[in-house]
């Protein structure tokens, strides 16, 4: 039996090796199930043949990278990306952004699948939340939609304002001390966690949070406003959807006013802008970004000197 070394917090340990465990996680890197689970075989079989009884995780990760350049130079890139972000000893906290309908929780679930986190929650549901804690005489805001919040101000602002957009920052202002909260709970038990919505604007999180080593932000937008507006008409067609397309299509106007100020906060603040059309290339971008700093996932495990 070939045996796995390798070290948790610390911690040393020993293990059979699976090629279960290593199908799984070559398919974090988006080769097909399987293909992974044939690989898997071929890198036992290697290891048999050369007579291996224990390996250690590196070992093996360097035989698995050497072996899977020979057949996918992608796959390969993106297997070293993923191992770079499993390595980060820190809890890792995703943020991301964006208006109604640019496809926030799609984006979210795939990259919490392709990561292997297991905790993702919505800002919407942080929000119901918070509204069962603040009555509605207090903060009326947070009863409506983020882009309908202004019609819930106290105090209607001078015509030269933008009241959509005062209305959807009083909103997420309110909002993000609840996603605040989650950010802290997560640090503080080593959970790492996806957290999607349109409450992650740029500027509105703590900056003592958002600019730790192992927070990272990302803004999803879609430029082209058929292509937003039909994100609706899909969302709306699927058997679970709730929301009517008429109450988005009847305020499409203010979606798109406060599209464009996720993109000036995002700007403003140097927060990744990324044009979510294709799925796998906006997935992709975001794991690069993970990855780029100093050649590994900020905070990543440095190599001994």
């Amino acid at each position: 039996m070939i045996m796995v070394q390798g070290e948790v917090s610390g911690k040393k340990y020993t293990e059979p090796f699976s090629k279960g465990v290593l199908a799984r996680s070559l398919t974090r890197a988006e080769m097909d199930p399987n293909k992974a689970h044939t690989f898997a075989s071929q890198i036992e079989a290697h290891l048999k043949a050369e007579k291996v009884e224990v390996i250690t995780i590196d070992e093996m990760v360097r035989i698995v990278c050497e072996k899977l350049r020979e057949e996918n130079e992608e796959i390969a890139e993106k297997y070293v990306a993923w191992r770079r972000i499993r390595k980060c000893k820190e809890p890792l906290i995703i943020l991301i952004g964006g208006a109604s309908g640019v496809g926030t929780s799609s984006i979210a679930f795939e990259v919490a699948n392709r990561l292997g986190i297991r905790n993702m929650i919505s800002t919407d549901m942080i929000r119901e939340v918070m509204r069962k804690i603040v009555g509605k005489e207090l903060v009326p805001t947070i009863y409506e939609s983020s882009y309908t919040a202004y019609r819930s101000l106290r105090i209607p602002p001078p015509p030269e304002f933008d009241e959509v957009l005062i209305g959807f920052r009083d909103h997420v202002d309110t909002v993000s001390i609840g996603v605040e909260a989650v950010i802290e709970r997560a640090l503080k038990e080593g959970i790492s966690i996806v957290i999607e919505g349109v409450h992650i604007v740029p500027g509105f999180i703590r900056e003592d949070l958002v600019n730790k080593e192992n927070v990272a932000m990302f803004v999803l937008t879609v430029s082209d406003e058929n292509v937003h507006k039909g994100r609706f008409y899909s969302r709306c067609r699927q058997m679970w959807a709730r929301r009517p397309l008429k109450r988005y299509m009847s305020y499409y106007w203010a979606i798109r006013r406060t599209h464009k100020y996720f993109e000036s906060q995002a700007n403003k603040f140097n927060v990744p802008v990324i044009e979510n059309i294709d799925v796998v290339t906006t997935i992709d971008s975001i794991i690069k970004s993970l990855t780029k700093t100093n050649g590994g996932v900020k905070n990543a495990e440095k190599p001994k000197s």
